[in-house]
């Protein structure tokens, strides 16, 4: 039985279950409306270390250890570990597991990492070449704030459409023995690149890379948004998930009923003062493995598909006048496996 549909999707025909899933938060966002599916909320961004750095290698280490714990397993029962972050060279991640002696595929997929990973994690499992595997990353505001924008001593102004950058670390582990919720199809991204320029501005940059992977998805597996209890984009926040909501139907795909973004649930958009609402890898991914995945296990919901969003500049590019070239991968997950 094939496994290609279309030019950008698979569907996994094996048994490939979201085992687990481990969430580590920051303050701010242990006091938002999801803090009670997460694992760990840190009392401050430095958690006992002394860099911002060395804090977010901690929390996914600790995420790492966590999902671990939880499936029941023991390290030297995972066979790969694909993680990312959004710090140069991904040192988030690399020094946080340096120590754990796993098989690591190291990513960069600015925010789209969780889903990156996820993707390439399963295709692993489905191909028989592991039984289990982890995906992880992470993402702290402090350091993103640092590398990619103004140090924070300096109070620059935020605009409006800017967003916050979520203190958080994700992890799930994925089994070829599992139970369920099952990964069913994975519809890879492509890079697209509308001219926006604004580093203020990530979720109107981000937005017509999850329209056309949203398209490439319902049109590759001939679904319709209904078909899905709930459709998540990543870190679009107010001002992307505004614009999909509206260049959606123009498509002939009405998701009115059962959108939502990430980065406008993690956050109390009201009282928290965000502006555009979260971003950051691990935006998409504390929600997915916390909040996501609970929804999923107690069957409030059956049908998810999950599309992080990531921004692939560099401080580099930005100050050198490039354009934001954007990307968003598509991953279906639901309580039913495919046939």
């Amino acid at each position: 039985m094939t496994k290609r549909l279309g030019n950008q999707t698979v569907a996994i025909r094996s048994n490939v279950s979201l085992a687990a899933g481990a969430t580590i938060a920051g303050k701010k966002e242990g006091e938002g409306p999801l803090k009670k599916y997460f694992d760990v909320i840190l009392e401050d961004a430095e958690w006992g270390e002394k860099t911002w750095e060395k804090t977010e290698s901690k929390m996914q280490k600790e995420a790492v250890n966590t999902v671990i714990n939880q499936a029941n397993c023991r390290t030297s029962d995972i066979q790969y570990i694909f993680a990312g972050d959004l710090l140069n060279q991904c040192i988030g991640t690399s020094f946080g597991i340096r120590e754990m002696q796993l098989p690591f595929f190291g990513l960069y997929g600015a925010c789209s990492t969780m889903a990156e990973s996820i993707s390439l994690a399963t295709m692993t499992i489905d191909g028989g070449f592991a039984q289990r595997c982890i995906a992880a990353t992470s993402s702290h505001f402090c350091t993103a704030e640092r590398q990619y924008r103004t140090p924070l001593e300096y109070g620059g102004q935020r605009t409006p459409t800017a967003q916050w950058t979520v203190t958080g670390a994700g992890a799930v582990l994925l089994s070829s023995d599992g139970s369920g919720p099952y990964v069913t199809h994975i519809t890879t991204g492509k890079i697209v690149d509308m001219g926006i320029k604004d580093a203020n501005n990530m979720g109107g940059a981000m937005a017509p890379a999850a329209i056309d992977t949203l398209k490439a998805h319902f049109e590759d597996t001939g679904r319709n948004p209904d078909y899905y209890d709930l459709i998540v984009t990543g870190d679009l926040g107010q001002v992307g998930s505004d614009i999909v909501k509206e260049l959606m139907p123009d498509m002939g795909y009405d998701m009115s009923l059962n959108y939502n973004d990430c980065g406008c649930m993690i956050f109390d958009m009201e009282s928290q003062d965000v502006h555009a609402g979260g971003s950051g890898c691990g935006c998409s991914a504390i929600t997915l493995a916390g909040y996501l995945l609970e929804q999923l296990k107690t069957k409030a919901i059956n049908n998810l598909l999950f599309v992080a969003t990531g921004a692939l500049l560099s401080p580099t590019s930005a100050l050198q006048g490039e354009s934001i070239p954007s990307i968003a991968h598509a991953v279906a997950i639901s309580n039913t496996m495919n046939g």
